[in-house]
């Protein structure tokens, strides 16, 4: 039986698909102003680059700094992802861990969880809450951007265990699961998720250093 075009279920799956797009599809420009070469799949992105074998170094360097620019890359708008598949989110995790992998030289099979701790990168699912939650304590303490402003709202009678007498935010009733990664109902989610501790924080650099430990 065909799929309707109105199937909120196949409408977030697209949606995912043209966000992961937006996100990776620049990726690939980047690599090639370094000047290497790379093959690109559905869930992995190869790079090539010839090395003289005496002299490693420099190569070693114009894919180091290639990884980085690509790792911006995909940090670039990704709490737009908040809520997406794991299919989504997993693809991205493939080119980070990837990217880690390059520039601490480590073997290509290695663990990447100890490589992204060490470098201190948030693996991405983490990145997207992360920088949720900073654009929510923003907008809380400077009312901007506006146009996301008007979409969150202090509740005085959300019951949180772990965050009573917090200053948290009402969540709007919705209808699918592709409406909940909206910002109205993703800041909410994140924002009362998290410990009074982080939330009562007077800064934003406190503010960020609570979010991370």
């Amino acid at each position: 039986m065909p799929t309707s075009a109105l199937d909120p279920e196949s409408a977030g799956r697209r949606s995912s698909r043209i966000l992961f797009a937006v996100n990776c599809s620049p990726v690939g420009d980047v690599i090639a102003g370094h000047g290497v070469q790379y093959h690109q799949y559905a869930d992995d992105t190869q790079l090539h680059l010839a090395m003289r074998a005496d002299n490693t170094a420099a190569g070693l360097s114009v894919l180091a700094a290639c990884t980085s620019d690509v790792r911006i890359r995909i940090d670039y708008c990704n709490a737009l992802l908040h809520g997406a598949p794991a299919a989504t989110t997993h693809k991205l995790q493939r080119v980070q861990n990837n990217a880690a992998r390059i520039v601490v030289e480590a073997p290509k099979r290695s663990d990447a969880k100890p490589l992204l701790r060490r470098l201190h990168w948030l693996p991405v699912k983490q990145r997207i809450t992360y920088k949720t939650a900073v654009v929510t304590f923003k907008i809380r303490n400077t009312a901007t951007p506006a146009y996301l402003n008007r979409h969150i709202q202090s509740s005085d009678c959300v019951q949180n265990l772990r965050s009573s007498g917090a200053p948290l935010l009402a969540r709007a009733s919705w209808k699918t699961d592709f409406a909940a990664r909206g910002f109205r109902h993703s800041a909410p989610a994140v924002w009362n998720s998290l410990l009074k501790t982080v939330l009562d924080s007077s800064s934003l650099t406190l503010f960020k250093s609570r979010l991370k430990s």
